[in-house]
């Protein structure tokens, strides 16, 4: 075991930096992923060049990150690899040495030390849960099975991208109105610290009641003067609180899920994309073979809403003892009759993949266009509240001299 060990640790390639001179005496630099620093200065003086200077690249103070876009895009360049007829390491190889993500570069050469150690390629993906999930692994066992690999991943990557997408979408629908209440909250938090006191003083000359509303706003200001803090620890404290009880609390999680589907507005385009992750991975596990009641499994996981989770695992228990599942779907009154009927007909001829597949790119279409037509109607609304907000402050502050005019 020490010596595995030991040799897994000799063969880590590690980014190095280097400074040299070619042939021709003129200098240059560059990175190079090598086994030891001694190893790199070797194949630059094959490669004709005299090496001055090598160093390993020092890490950065905060690591990147793996995200689920940087897998899907690793999917898509080892489909191209493998379709080009390049061998399993070699692509995995050069996948690593053509990032810049080091993180990611670390990821895929420890794939391809798995498989250079006599691992398959969905058993070294099985060593990384955290980066590649059970649909993954699957479907790339299963083209390892079939010998259809360079298939299974175009579809790993197609789905993952298909994903990545949709996300995208939730987050546009959600952020823009945040970033704005934001901004809102900023500006107003601005004038009451900094702008309103200034037409406080300017008030204390004039000698004369001021209007309640007027009043109102300064008291508001002076409270935020001398305990600006409190509404800080607050939003923190709420924070703090949400989280937790978020990663502990099943219980939360249901209430919190079911509430948003409820929404105004947001609570449809949830359930929309909820149904499009449902049909888009029920397909992509269905057309690599695996069972109906297994995918079913992996399909729950993937539909980021803990509500139709167990719908999903429902279905999955009424699919187990023999029952259609368009009609377990029916049973559990979340899916469109359209979706019914489609799983339906796919069931009946045999093509429930092709069925599902037309699904999920129409739902995804639909939650495309109710983002994009929340944008347009979203906009109106919130320029009003910001113009309610910070118009209020800017009258609050000009009654008084409205009111002085008129007096005099």
């Amino acid at each position: 075991m020490a010596s595995a060990n030991a040799k897994k640790t000799d063969n880590a390639m590690e980014l190095y930096q280097w400074e040299g001179t070619n042939r021709n005496g003129v200098k240059i630099k560059g990175e190079t992923q090598a086994l030891n620093a001694n190893w790199l200065r070797a194949t630059l003086r094959k490669q004709g060049i005299n090496p001055n200077k090598v160093a390993k690249k020092p890490k950065p103070l905060f690591a990147p990150k793996i995200k689920p876009s940087d897998i899907a895009h690793f999917a898509r360049q080892m489909t191209t690899m493998m379709r080009s007829g390049v061998p399993m390491v070699q692509s995995l190889q050069m996948v690593a040495n053509g990032g810049d993500n080091t993180a990611m570069q670390s990821l895929i050469n420890e794939l391809a030390e798995s498989i250079e150690g006599g691992s398959s390629f969905g058993v070294a993906l099985e060593q990384h849960p955290k980066y590649f999930d059970r649909l993954f692994i699957s479907l790339v066992k299963a083209g390892e099975q079939a010998g259809t690999l360079e298939t299974m991943l175009d579809k790993v990557a197609t789905y993952k991208e298909k994903s990545e997408a949709l996300k995208a979408k939730i987050k546009k629908a959600v952020m823009y109105p945040v970033i704005v209440v934001v901004a809102a909250a900023v500006v107003s938090a601005i004038m009451l610290i900094w702008v309103i006191p200034q037409f406080k003083e300017v008030f204390s000359s004039f000698g004369a009641d001021l209007p309640a509303f007027t009043l109102m706003v300064i008291a508001l200001s002076e409270w935020l003067q001398a305990n600006w803090w409190m509404p800080l620890v607050g939003i923190a404290v709420i924070g703090f609180a949400f989280t937790t009880a978020k990663a502990r609390s099943e219980k939360f999680n249901h209430f919190i899920d079911r509430v948003s589907l409820k929404l105004p507005i947001f609570g449809n385009i949830l359930n929309l994309s909820s149904i499009a992750r449902f049909c888009r991975t029920f397909s992509t596990m269905f057309s690599a073979g695996v069972p109906a009641v297994e995918a079913l499994d992996s399909v729950a996981g993937s539909t980021g809403n803990a509500v139709y989770y167990d719908a999903t695992m429902n279905i999955k228990e009424s699919a187990s003892q023999g029952i259609q599942i368009n009609v377990a779907m029916q049973t559990t009154q979340l899916f469109p009759n359209m979706v019914v009927q489609m799983t339906r007909i796919g069931e009946e001829s045999g093509r429930l993949e092709e069925m599902l597949g037309r699904s999920a790119d129409y739902y995804e279409e639909q939650v495309d266009e109710l983002v994009d037509t929340l944008a347009k109607q979203i906009e109106p609304l919130i320029m009003a509240v910001l113009g309610v907000v910070v118009g209020g402050l800017v009258v609050a502050m000009y009654l008084p001299i409205f009111k002085l005019g008129a007096v005099v």
